[in-house]
């Protein structure tokens, strides 16, 4: 549904993206994530045919965006950083606005979009209510359905929870999360948790350049060299790390400060193929220790993203 060839786009001298190429198949939510100035918003302005690129080419729905960006707008719903509503009009007036702008003329077929996407966004209570009076979470669920008035097939959606209160935030994810499946969402956000509770799959840009694109999952395999098993365990600290370092497998054994007479927590480093959970609860038992807990520490995608865009 998205396909990106090598976009390169340079504001003057200064370079913005460089040769980025990525796709997105139909259904799927894909994370866009970068720092500022990475080059985020500029990728979605040459989708959305705001901007043409120096170089390269990209097709949404099948349209080139030099050939077709008329139909690549029209096959679109698109909700910019800054939500572009008028707020002095009510909801229902400004959907009706937004219906007009975008070809839908026939009162039936209006009454129609109308009706769904508002029943989509949860909004339908508010219809009669003028845009500025409402809060900050309405307001952004009122840009996703001027987004989506269109019944479009590819949703683009930049940074859409920016500046909601955590209520407001999971109420936009799960809104989200439900608009998938028939639609292909582009979603770019510096809320790394949301992402991956949203995205099937990220894609991470850095300095203008593709550093990953992958599920977290496989990202979290490729780039973990290691893996961390954390204990809590009752008992004499050195006593500890001398039964954990026997097992097999077992390359590394740190104590997490502070240390205390009874009670630790510690990190067995094994190589990453290796789960000796069972093998560390038995020696434990056995050695007359208590085990109070055990887990393996998985990276984040915030662990992720900062290894990927940081040059430490």
């Amino acid at each position: 549904m998205i396909e990106a060839k090598n976009l390169t786009k340079y504001y003057g001298r200064t370079k913005a993206i460089e040769n980025v190429s990525f796709y997105i198949d139909k259904g799927e939510i894909v994370g866009l994530l970068g720092p500022n100035a990475a080059g985020k918003t500029t990728i979605i302005r040459i989708l959305t045919c705001f901007l043409t690129p120096t170089s390269g080419t990209a097709k949404v729905n099948g349209y080139d965006i030099f050939e077709n960006p008329l139909m690549v707008q029209k096959s679109i719903g698109y909700l910019p950083e800054r939500n572009p509503l008028y707020e002095e009009f009510r909801v229902i007036e400004f959907l009706n606005f937004v219906c007009e702008t975008k070809g839908i003329k026939k009162k039936e077929e209006k009454i129609k979009r109308i009706s769904k996407v508002m029943e989509e966004c949860g909004i339908s209570d508010v219809k009669d209510k003028l845009i500025y009076k409402l809060s900050k979470g309405y307001k952004q669920r009122v840009g996703i359905a001027q987004a989506l008035i269109n019944d479009p097939k590819v949703l683009i959606l930049d940074e859409p929870t920016i500046g909601l209160d955590p209520k407001q935030i999971i109420e936009t994810r799960n809104l989200i999360k439900n608009l998938g499946g028939e639609r292909t969402i582009l979603l770019s956000s510096h809320i790394l948790p949301e992402v991956s509770m949203v995205c099937e799959r990220v894609i991470i840009i850095n300095e203008g350049k593709i550093v990953a694109t992958d599920t977290v999952e496989n990202l979290t395999s490729k780039l973990k060299g290691k893996m961390e098993i954390h204990v809590e365990i009752e008992g004499n600290p050195e006593k500890v790390k001398s039964v954990l370092s026997e097992i097999s497998g077992v390359e590394k054994v740190n104590i997490i400060p502070p240390i205390k007479e009874k009670v630790n927590k510690y990190v067995v480093i094994t190589d990453k193929e290796k789960d000796l959970r069972r093998e560390i609860s038995a020696r434990i038992v056995n050695s007359g220790l208590g085990l109070l807990e055990i887990k393996i520490e998985e990276m984040t995608l915030e662990d992720i993203f900062l290894k990927l865009t940081t040059k430490e």
